[in-house]
């Protein structure tokens, strides 16, 4: 068998497609739930302190990575406090928490990699 035979999978029915093979399976990578979750603690936090209501991409406007480093440390402190049985000195719930570090983590990583994309050399399309 030829090696790009063995790139199809063939289906009951007769259908085929290629095989995930080297594919990212966002599927298998992420949870639904844990993505719901995430979006209706972005969506509670969406609310500023004057009352106004931001964007939901306002934060890919761009905030510093210190800002970010600094906002992950409080909420893994207060993940660890949840997690060594400390919770009541927790600032947050542990759901909260863990999706600021989310929030965070994700922040500073997407600050990390624009940078990375506008110091990329244009492509020949």
């Amino acid at each position: 068998m030829t090696e790009r035979l063995k790139r199809i999978r063939k289906f009951e029915t007769g259908a085929t497609r290629g095989t995930l093979n080297n594919k990212l399976q966002y599927e298998g990578f992420l949870s639904p739930l844990v993505l719901k979750h995430y979006a209706e603690y972005l969506h509670k936090h969406r609310v500023q302190a004057d009352g106004a209501l931001r964007e939901p991409d306002n934060w890919q406007k761009g905030i510093p990575k210190e800002t970010y480093a600094d906002s992950l440390l409080r909420h893994v402190m207060d993940v660890w406090l949840h997690h060594k049985g400390f919770g009541k000195e927790a600032t947050e719930s542990l759901n909260d928490a863990l999706c600021g570090v989310m929030f965070n983590a994700m922040g500073y990583l997407f600050e990390m990699l624009r940078k990375e994309y506008v110091n990329e050399p244009k492509r020949k399309a």
